[in-house]
């Protein structure tokens, strides 16, 4: 069965992104795994990888427009309080915490580079 594996957003502000998703996936048990040559960096978990990189072409990044990560966590507290870390680390809300449809919680955020991040439980 096929499956994503990792998924990586850009940032014109690598060392402040790093800081932003170092406190931020923590919280999820992710952790570094690398330093990426572009200057980012890579984490893992349980469940894949996420990176924050340079542009391999070495143009400015820019957000992609209809594009989102999303974080599938194991209850609905854990998606508020993450919401929560990610607005307390410089993120702006796009979706506060809330049911979307019956027993589909999520929330969503712009990370400092304006890319955008969900968090969510489905049942």
């Amino acid at each position: 069965m096929a499956m994503i594996s990792y998924c990586t957003v850009g940032s014109n502000r690598l060392e402040d992104a790093k800081a932003f998703y170092d406190a931020l996936l923590a919280t999820i048990g992710m952790k570094p795994r690398f330093e990426h040559p572009s200057g980012g960096r890579l984490y893992s978990g349980d469940a894949g990888m996420f990176g924050v990189l340079g542009p391999f072409d070495k143009q400015p990044a820019t957000v992609g427009n209809g594009s989102m990560v999303g974080f599938s966590l194991d209850t609905p507290e854990e998606v508020a309080a993450f919401h929560a870390k990610a607005l307390e680390l410089g993120a702006t809300t796009d979706g506060d915490p809330g049911e979307r449809a019956p027993g589909a919680y999520f929330a969503y955020f712009r990370d400092l580079d304006g890319n955008k991040l969900c968090a969510y439980k489905f049942g």
